[in-house]
């Protein structure tokens, strides 16, 4: 599958975006359209005011992804230059096409984002009762850090990334 990486363009899919995080927010945690609104507004205002921040520091770090003309995944990741560290807040595939391998590719495109602007770790936080994400992240060499420091329901993950 030839999967492209475009940019996320807020004008056109700002609510395509708050429903893929919203729907994140769901698969994660029990109380997940509960949380997502207290973090981000009702309507996801802020969440997409935050994310604007993030598209306009990097485009390339904030992307949707297509196959064909259809969205079928969102990817959200910060680069923090000086710290030499990659965050990555969202790896996310519409239903219909997770369990296809395709979340490889996914994550194959943040490794080579992190790798060309110098990142040497990389951190995410991820839920204890979201299995399969965990599953998949170990599969990837992320190594669980425990209980992300200030959250009592979410742990954190890093990854030593490859130099090129």
């Amino acid at each position: 599958m030839n999967l492209v990486f475009r940019p996320i363009d807020l004008e056109t899919h700002a609510e395509l975006c708050v429903h893929f995080r919203r729907d994140a927010f769901t698969c994660s945690f029990n109380d997940g359209a509960k949380r997502f609104a207290l973090e981000s507004g009702e309507h996801g205002q802020a969440y997409l005011k935050w994310l604007k921040k993030r598209i306009i520091a990097c485009p390339e770090s904030c992307v949707h992804v297509f196959d064909g003309q259809e969205i079928i995944g969102q990817i959200e990741t910060e680069l923090r230059g000086q710290e030499k560290l990659g965050y990555v807040y969202l790896f996310y595939l519409i239903p219909s096409r997770r369990g296809q391998g395709i979340s490889d590719q996914l994550h194959t495109y943040v490794m080579q984002l992190f790798q060309a602007v110098g990142v040497i770790r990389a951190q995410l936080s991820v839920s204890p009762t979201n299995k399969n994400a965990i599953a998949f992240y170990q599969r990837h060499g992320w190594q669980d850090l425990g209980i992300r420091p200030g959250h009592t329901d979410i742990n954190l993950m890093e990854l030593t990334i490859e130099t090129l």
